[in-house]
């Protein structure tokens, strides 16, 4: 007898149905074909287990298991529920009139209990899209695929319940969720808050700058400084995240398996913080079996790198195209993914090997030169993609003494979200574009033009202080994210003086 199932593999953040079809005839081998991995060609010992703990046999048949398409491999462990039931149907122990209106996922433990599967909730997204009635997967993935709306989603614990329920002799208790409801629940419910944090004035207006623009930010300071504290409280002050977005950033979670079985939507956007030792494929993603790596889980957020010369140069480096298209494409021989990577990088680091160089106080004891190799660790062209430069001076006492003066994220974010907008109508034409920070050189000199007295205040500048020819556009993007904060129309020239002291590695002086 041949019976089908469906389950589903995901590539990328989508996935595709897979057919599982089961045939039970005379012989005693067992085989499975249709490109399986390791883990599913290991299934038959958990399946056979599972079945004999629910109170059923495994037949002692030739059983012929194929997972169409048959040209696309699979991988992983969550075909094991689909491949038990259809072997169940084939013998005869089973009804199979349901088992055409469900997608079936979970892997199998030897008593028959189910385990959690990873990208639940794109998995969900492509069952209603192929038209199936519902989805029955682990209890622990219920949440997060009752996000899709008019999809029946069953959560289930054991291969015993699921067996009762395709009989008709016990129903299982839906999973509602309610998408907009759990949304609005604990959006921008952030633990830190910009009032934490004493003193440094100045570096708070870059980096609400840097937030309103979505411009890439560098805090170059002294150990103890505050630029750790500074960075994780960024987010705080970034526009919410809408339900596109939302949804977005919770399938790359949840192809990665990141998301707990409490939570069924991402609502505060993501910060992550990957430590200097990180390899260049954790960074952006890959493998044999393609992941997300750290920059496509901080997507629609902040990916922080801590002491950023630390990192290894090729980590840094393939960064840099990420940072311009804002997705990443793994290609494997079998198969080519993407991944969206549309984040806000902000770094930090020592100004030299002791930290302590431009200090106020203590003397850098590095030897001539070292404060230029130490900058130089970074290339140019990853820092030509980070538009403001921040200079970071420790906290002097009475700044540090002082309390309840400093305002919160949710001031600052107002002002940030309102910038943001005007922002979103300028670029309505243009769909891959909703930031300044986002804005072509074409699209810079069309909207960010200056005046003449402008123009002879950027020369002067890039004359005197020495910056490379680089900066000029980063200025003028971040000339109007200035204006589109104080609520101008045009970029006057203390919109440009601000811009530009905000080059501090462009100029030719500053290691030298």
């Amino acid at each position: 007898m041949l019976v089908k199932t469906y389950a589903s593999s995901v590539y990328g953040i989508e996935s595709i149905t897979v057919t599982v079809e089961v045939k039970v005839t005379s012989g005693t081998k067992y085989y499975i074909v249709g490109l399986p991995d390791s883990a599913i060609k290991e299934s038959l010992q958990r399946i056979e287990s599972a079945i004999q703990s629910a109170g059923f046999r495994m037949p002692r048949q030739k059983i012929v298991v194929n997972l169409a398409p048959a040209d696309i491999r699979k991988e992983g462990s969550a075909y094991d529920l689909a491949i038990a039931l259809a072997i169940l149907g084939a013998s005869g122990q089973l009804q199979t009139e349901k088992l055409n209106d469900f997608l079936i996922l979970g892997e199998l433990s030897l008593d028959g209990g189910i385990q959690p599967i990873k990208g639940a909730l794109p998995i969900a997204i492509q069952a209603k899209q192929d038209g199936f009635k519902g989805l029955i997967l682990p209890e622990d993935n219920a949440r997060e695929a009752a996000i899709v709306s008019d999809l029946q989603v069953y959560g289930v614990e054991n291969i015993a319940e699921v067996i009762s329920f395709i009989d008709g002799k016990m129903p299982l208790e839906e999973t509602y969720v309610d998408p907009r409801k759990e949304f609005q629940k604990n959006i921008n419910n952030y633990e830190s808050d910009f009032s934490d944090v004493s003193g440094q004035a100045n570096i708070k207006r870059a980096l609400e700058i840097a937030a309103a623009g979505g411009h890439n930010v560098i805090l170059i300071g002294p150990p103890g400084s505050g630029k750790t504290m500074l960075a994780k409280r960024l987010p705080t002050i970034l526009p919410p995240l809408n339900l596109h977005e939302s949804l977005e950033t919770t399938k790359i979670h949840s192809v990665a398996g990141r998301l707990a079985a409490t939570e069924s939507l991402m609502t505060v956007r993501p910060f992550r913080s990957p430590h200097h030792t990180i390899s260049d494929v954790a960074l952006v993603g890959g493998g044999a079996n393609p992941q997300p790596g750290e920059i496509s889980l901080a997507h629609h957020g902040v990916l922080f790198l801590d002491e950023m010369p630390e990192f290894k140069r090729s980590v840094l480096e393939v960064m840099r195209q990420p940072l311009e298209e804002r997705k990443i494409t793994i290609s494997r021989a079998r198969l080519t993914v993407d991944y969206p990577a549309s984040f806000m990088l902000i770094a930090s680091m020592n100004p030299c090997p002791c930290g302590y160089y431009n200090h106020p106080e203590k003397d850098c004891i590095c030897s001539p030169g070292i404060v230029q190799k130490y900058l130089s660790k970074i290339s140019g062209p990853l820092l030509d993609r980070i538009d403001l430069h921040i200079e970071v001076t420790p906290v002097d006492f009475n700044e540090l003494s002082l309390s309840g003066q400093s305002e919160n994220s949710a001031t600052v974010r107002e002002r940030v979200i309102e910038a943001r907008e005007k922002q979103s109508d300028r670029f309505i034409a243009h769909q891959e574009v909703h930031c300044n920070a986002q804005m072509e050189d074409r699209m810079v000199r069309e909207i960010c033009q200056v005046s003449a007295s402008g123009q002879a205040l950027l020369k002067s500048a890039m004359e005197r202080l020495g910056l490379s020819a680089r900066a000029y556009n980063r200025i003028l993007k971040v000339s109007r994210t200035i204006a589109d904060l104080e609520g101008s129309k045009d970029i006057e020239n203390e919109h440009l003086a601000e811009a530009i002291q905000y080059r501090s590695l462009d100029r030719e002086s500053w290691a030298g």
